[in-house]
């Protein structure tokens, strides 16, 4: 009798979200109720969705909580846990591919949003390099290191060598702060300065350090702080 209880209610709850589809006006705990019935069977998991929220905050809170965090809620073992980890690196992949279609870029604002889409759900600082060519076309995007970048640094070598790959002629650095504050430091501004005129000696110009946070960016060029940096 549970089980076509059950059966019944995510039958409805299917034919729900095939009619209105999810969207923002949909309620955390109804997306969590429909995600777990794909890893609990038989099995009301709407109180295991309300549990979630409750303990996680968000949508977003439960999915980027640790895998030993989420199987610590009632009724989340590790192939659940493993469902809900599995969203965020699926959305940075759909929106990365999605932003590769654009082949050029007009401007600053639409570098930052490429940046700001592929760190989606990044936890830690992590440095990357975009490479340009000449009229502006995407030619990579490459990680470079994990780290604070003004205590670890990033490895210029390194840089020189995926911009000399892809025959890149403009580049632009990118990293990010997890604490969500996109504000340059002052070992960011020098470490810029001397990446800058290291490229300009090779014939490729550093036009931007596109600082992402909190689903936002900062562009260095952009500031008149650091402006003469790039010229």
């Amino acid at each position: 009798m549970a089980d076509s209880i059950h059966d019944g209610h995510r039958q409805r709850m299917r034919e729900e979200i095939l009619k209105n589809g999810i969207n923002e006006s949909t309620p955390d705990h109804k997306v969590l109720e429909f995600l777990l019935f794909y890893s609990i069977s038989r099995k009301d998991t709407n109180d295991i969705g309300h549990m979630l929220i409750e303990k996680f905050g968000s949508l977003s809170g439960v999915f980027d909580a640790p895998i030993s965090e989420l199987m610590a809620v009632d009724g989340i073992g590790e192939r659940s846990a493993v469902l809900l980890k599995s969203i965020i690196p699926i959305a940075r992949i759909y929106l990365s591919q999605k932003e590769n279609k654009q082949e050029f870029f007009r401007g600053i604002d639409e570098l930052g949003k490429f940046a700001v889409n592929k760190y989606v759900g990044i936890p830690n600082e992590r440095a990357a390099i975009i490479s340009l060519d000449g009229k502006g076309k995407l030619l990579g995007f490459d990680f470079l290191s994990d780290g604070d970048i003004s205590s670890v640094g990033i490895s210029f070598r390194d840089v020189i060598g995926i911009l000399i790959r892809h025959n890149a002629v403009a580049a632009v650095l990118v990293h990010n702060h997890p604490s969500g504050i996109a504000l340059p430091s002052m070992k960011d501004s020098e470490i810029t300065k001397s990446l800058s005129d290291t490229l300009r000696n090779i014939g490729i110009y550093l036009i931007d350090h596109i600082i992402v946070g909190a689903g936002d960016f900062v562009s260095m060029a952009q500031s008149k702080d650091y402006a003469d940096i790039f010229m």
